[in-house]
């Protein structure tokens, strides 16, 4: 397995690797990175799937992103390997600079005038929050939902945020996608050299032994000759 443990994480555990990574950023992606480059498959299909998850990656899909990367790299006919492994573009430290690049870029290109500030993208995460927990207590009781706050949240940060992140999304994603198709390439000749040397390698050493077990049969013959010794029938 790609990504099993021998000793599997506690939670406290997990959610630091999920902040920070116990080898640091540099060396996760490397990891993540190196493990691309040995999908086995066709660079233009691994090159897809890179692509797939990459964009998902940059949307906001909590808890959905395996799902969505999955399900657009199936439709793409990529990689779902290097879709999944896409999906590690973000993290914990980088994502809240790029949803605020997003949602800013999403109010401009969505013409929304609220204002987009720390403060009011907390209360509109305050609001949503409060209308959920409200609804939800309402299904056992004779109150009537309210959904002001969600429907604030949905106008003001959801919607800017995914339609801000899917124009960057794409370009990088696509960025990715070229870029990948050549290492791929020429991670996958280099094995395939590799590969041929050993071959070659080992032929050569058989050819070796069996040349010279058959300068030695004669040896051997001469020798069981002599033992019989004179006047042997």
């Amino acid at each position: 397995m790609v990504f099993k443990r021998r000793e599997p994480l506690g939670w406290g555990a997990w959610l630091r690797e999920m902040v920070y990574p116990r080898g640091g950023f540099r060396r996760a992606t490397r990891y993540v990175i190196h493990r691309m480059r040995r999908v086995p498959d066709t660079p233009h299909r691994v090159a897809r799937g890179i692509f797939a998850g990459s964009l998902i990656g940059f949307l906001p899909l909590p808890g959905l992103q395996f799902v969505g990367a999955w399900a657009l790299a199936r439709l793409m006919r990529g990689n779902i390997l290097a879709a999944l492994l896409g999906t590690f573009n973000t993290n914990p430290l980088t994502t809240p600079f790029f949803a605020v690049l997003a949602m800013s870029l999403g109010h401009w290109m969505m013409g929304v005038k609220t204002a987009l500030s720390a403060g009011a993208i907390a209360r509109a995460f305050e609001n949503a929050g409060r209308d959920i927990w409200f609804n939800l207590r309402a299904v056992f009781t004779d109150e009537v939902t309210r959904w002001d706050g969600l429907l604030q949240f949905w106008h003001d940060i959801y919607v800017p945020y995914f339609i801000g992140a899917l124009v960057p999304g794409i370009v990088i994603s696509l960025i990715a996608y070229y870029i990948t198709i050549p290492l791929v390439q020429a991670y996958q000749n280099a094995r395939a050299a590799k590969a041929k040397e050993r071959g070659e390698r080992r032929r050569h050493i058989k050819e070796a032994l069996l040349e010279a077990a058959q300068r030695l049969k004669p040896h051997r013959n001469e020798a069981a000759g002599d033992d019989d010794g004179p006047g042997t029938p």
